[in-house]
């Protein structure tokens, strides 16, 4: 079965995020007032498994081996089988 995987990264709470300090600076500087901004990465990932539990396994070694740093980054993963 065909399968896509979305996977979110986000830094876990009390990492820097300097790109995301620098969007709510400019933000400021606009006229935006906001509370904060964080930065996070969208990966989409098309693969093959058995079922939707295989894919969710391949997925999740995916991110820990190469996608997501365990000790900065916090991840989600979102699966759909495609038709």
């Amino acid at each position: 079965m065909q399968y896509q995987a979305d996977v979110t990264i986000e830094l876990k709470s009390g990492m820097l995020d300097p790109e995301g300090t620098t969007i709510k600076r400019a933000l400021e500087h606009l006229g935006y007032k906001t509370d904060s901004v964080k930065t996070a990465k969208k990966y989409t990932i098309d693969l093959q498994a058995e079922n939707i539990h295989d894919a969710r396994e391949i997925v999740e070694q995916m991110c820990q081996k190469l996608i997501a740093n365990p000790i900065i980054h916090n991840y989600a993963i979102s699966l759909r089988e495609l038709q």
